[in-house]
């Protein structure tokens, strides 16, 4: 395949891609997933998979800590609207600045070492910002309590408007709530996605493939992989620090628990759910947990009940007793078979899922395309 067959492909994917994701409001619907807050979640998280699968992905270094990033671009889109005002576009900015040189710090380190030595590396940065935001830093991140703007603060450039008391981050007239701050999030979610797919499809991704691929036959070749190693963390921990300044956006509201090991873990999940090293599986596998833990999360008994009505009672009620194991606050469970089977039998993901059964349509139609022109007997 030629380099302009390869580019006309990539523009049609990159609009497809696009199309759907400003559309979600009307095929998530069905599903029961077509409220904003759950879109703008699919959104934010999808990018925060997306720069994380640009590290895990691309190079194979897998990161714990990412989670650290996600809190750090949190608390400084907060301060920004505390000290600046509510627009989000300068909380944006600076929270992808900020995330970038933390990035810069603990790359610099952790990237001295791989393998599990870097997981336990990137792990032991990330528990010790936990710690640091949730006690020690307490006069900037406010503890436990958590970071969240109040009417008494600076916000320089709401001054005119302060007798309103905006808490909510808005642009142009728009508050970031509801669609308005979904549409917001799915823009930088489109615009995070081109800048993956040029990476992926440039030079520099190709060397990021080829530190997974044999890092030591690059290093014999006098190629030092350092320098694209850090800078695929730091892009990566930008991004993440992109989708901790959105939950602020939409939410005006930073805690420590961003931070926790367990955020690093779920974003771990969603890339290997979806599809390492894949473009659209981390999207995927984000959208999917997201799904999984708003909507089969609020399932209780009484919505069994009225799922399972049909059946008669003596089969209803062990029905029900079963199937709530794995919904409601059981939903992990849930979670947890999902990924025992996806590794299992779909080693790549969601993603390997899919071009098997592209591969099985395109057999099946080159099989009738055969049948159709092969001679009468």
């Amino acid at each position: 395949m030629n380099s302009k067959t390869s580019s006309i492909r990539d523009i049609v994917f990159f609009l497809v891609f696009a199309a759907a994701v400003l559309t979600m409001p009307l095929w998530l619907t069905p599903i029961g997933a077509g409220y904003p807050d759950l879109l703008q979640k699919f959104a934010i998280y999808g990018l925060f998979a997306t720069g994380f699968n640009l590290l895990f992905g691309l190079t194979g270094y897998l990161s714990f800590g990412h989670a650290a990033f996600l809190g750090v671009g949190s608390y400084t889109a907060v301060w920004t609207f505390k000290l600046l005002g509510m627009n989000p576009i300068p909380a944006v900015i600076a929270a992808i600045v900020a995330s970038g040189i933390f990035a810069l710090a603990i790359g610099y380190v952790s990237l001295r070492r791989s393998g599990i030595y870097f997981s336990i590396l990137t792990l032991a940065f990330a528990q010790m910002c936990y710690n640091l935001a949730y006690s020690v830093l307490t006069p900037i991140t406010n503890g436990e309590t958590g970071l969240r703007v109040l009417e008494t603060d600076p916000r320089i450039f709401d001054s005119t408007t302060r007798a309103e008391g905006p808490l909510i981050s808005s642009i142009f007239g728009y508050d970031m709530t509801g669609y308005s701050g979904f549409y917001f999030c799915a823009v930088l979610l489109i615009i995070g996605f081109f800048i993956a797919q040029r990476i992926f499809r440039s030079p520099f991704g190709t060397m990021l493939r080829a530190v997974k691929s044999n890092q030591n036959r690059m290093t014999y070749t006098g190629l030092n992989p350092r320098p694209y190693t850090l800078a695929a963390f730091v892009i990566s921990g930008m991004y993440a620090g992109l989708a901790g300044a959105l939950l602020c956006i939409t939410d005006p509201l930073a805690g420590a628990e961003r931070m926790q090991w367990t955020a690093s873990g779920e974003v771990v999940l969603m890339t290997i759910l979806g599809g390492a090293g894949t473009l659209l599986g981390p999207i995927l596998g984000a959208g999917l947990i997201k799904y999984f833990e708003n909507i089969f999360s609020a399932f209780n008994d009484q919505t069994l009940h009225s799922i399972f009505g049909f059946l008669p009672d003596f089969i209803e009620t062990p029905v029900v007793a079963i199937t709530s194991l794995f919904v409601g606050e059981g939903w992990h469970l849930t979670l947890g078979v999902l990924f025992m089977l996806i590794v299992i039998f779909l080693p790549g993901g969601i993603m390997e899922g899919l071009a098997r059964i592209g591969r099985l349509f395109k057999r099946l139609g080159g099989s009738a395309k055969k049948s159709e022109t092969a001679p009468a007997e």
